[in-house]
């Protein structure tokens, strides 16, 4: 599988466990009776299922007899879901959520939900039991991921680490010999001026050594640095190019930091929010940017969810735009006189009869075909050699993408007139 395979599988994965996620988010139970399990990849199924039972048979003590209920039913559920898998869960681990929720007027009604193989590793085993579905480690799972490396240092201390999607990770310290600013006695000055000069030098270049050391080897993998601490020391550090060039040139920003032990690498990131959520985004904002020239001075790009059907069919797409935001579902009718027509319509509503646009024919509803918008496009760009670019509403021009243009566009090989 190539490169551009692998992504845009990860991609359609990340969708299909945010679509899940979203409506996970939105069940709510009358008790603490919504049971969310983490299983890790190492962790025996049989180890699991031990559990489960353990939990089921303690379920029994709960005083009320409805939330008593359906906890115990949420776990049979889960326990006939494990049944389906060998000793070991699959890579990355496996997640699974059951429970009874509230559905209106006193009624309850039943869920219950599998995912396989998040995106990241589960770390380790977690039995949740609330009103809600645990769903936050997912969440951080599909966040935008990074590899930052970071260097905090004032003329005392120096601590670098990397910044791994969420995750910061202290790897290497170092104090240094740096005397204070007052002199010993007997010493002049001028001399105990040079001294010092020359330890924070040596201490300069004892960080930068470290920082080379742990950076270098990973740089075409990484997506910048960071380095904080106070004035004017990240400033020296900075301006004498102490660090390798390709890393130099690597740096984003440098922050003001009060802190150099390992919590200042934390207090760095936090620093640096702005930054970092500026270049998660930088991706999305170039391929917008060409969008928006094609669509104003070219003649390749397509927008809305019929145009960009039909040069996807055409194969005259290069890359799918998709709004992280889009919702929709889409219908497929065949009239009585053999005409395919397509709708876009909310995934919310109920599917409705259609009049043929070309002979004024009705398709009951019942005839209609119904799938998920991206699915159904994803399908498409994947017969037609066609990159998928899933687009963040977190900035201007991807909100415009999903409000103005439907949330879903197209950049084309060549221009079509469609």
């Amino acid at each position: 599988m190539s490169e551009q395979q692998e992504q845009e599988q990860s991609d359609k994965q990340k969708y299909e466990f945010r679509k899940v996620i979203e409506e996970l988010k939105d069940y709510q139970g009358s008790g603490t009776q919504l049971v969310s399990i983490y299983v890790p990849e190492d962790k025996q199924i049989s180890d699991v299922v031990a559990h489960v039972t353990q939990e089921h048979s303690e379920a029994s003590n709960i005083k009320s007899k409805d939330t008593r209920t359906a906890v115990q039913d949420a776990l049979t559920s889960i326990k006939d879901r494990l049944r389906y898998y060998d000793n070991t869960p699959p890579e990355n681990g496996l997640v699974l959520f059951s429970g009874a929720f509230d559905t209106g007027g006193g009624r309850t009604d039943m869920v219950t939900k599998v995912l396989e193989s998040p995106p990241d590793p589960i770390e380790s085993f977690r039995y949740h039991c609330d009103s809600e579905f645990l769903t936050e480690p997912l969440e951080h799972m599909l966040a935008d991921k990074g590899l930052f490396g970071l260097v905090v240092l004032d003329r005392r201390e120096a601590n670098v680490g990397w910044l791994k999607g969420k995750r910061v990770e202290p790897v290497k310290s170092a104090s240094s010999l740096v005397p204070g600013k007052q002199r010993k006695g007997g010493q002049s000055a001028q001399r105990f001026a040079r001294l010092r000069l020359e330890a924070i030098d040596n201490f300069y270049q004892e960080v930068a050594g470290m920082a080379n050391e742990l950076f270098v080897p990973e740089r075409h993998e990484m997506d910048g640095v960071l380095v904080g601490g106070p004035s004017p020391t990240k400033d020296e550090f900075l301006d004498g190019d102490y660090l390798h060039h390709e890393l130099q040139d690597m740096v984003l920003g440098k922050f003001d930091v009060a802190y150099t032990d390992e919590s200042g690498l934390y207090d760095l990131v936090d620093a640096a929010d702005d930054v970092l959520a500026e270049h998660e985004m930088l991706q999305d904002k170039e391929v917008m940017e060409e969008f928006f020239k094609q669509l104003h001075d070219g003649e390749k790009a397509t927008y809305g969810f019929d145009q960009t059907r039909k040069n996807l069919n055409m194969g005259a797409v290069e890359e799918l735009l998709i709004s992280e935001d889009l919702r929709k579902d889409v219908v497929a009718y065949t009239c009585e006189n053999g005409h395919d027509e397509y709708e876009l319509i909310d995934s919310n509503t109920e599917t409705e009869s259609h009049g043929c646009t070309r002979c004024a024919a009705t398709v009951d509803a019942d005839d209609g075909e119904r799938e998920d918008a991206i699915d159904h496009l994803m399908e498409l760009a994947d017969q037609r050699g066609t990159e998928t670019v899933f687009i963040s509403t977190d900035f201007e021009k991807g909100e415009q993408l999903l409000t103005a243009f439907g949330g879903v566009a197209g950049l084309l090989r060549y221009s079509t007139g469609v």
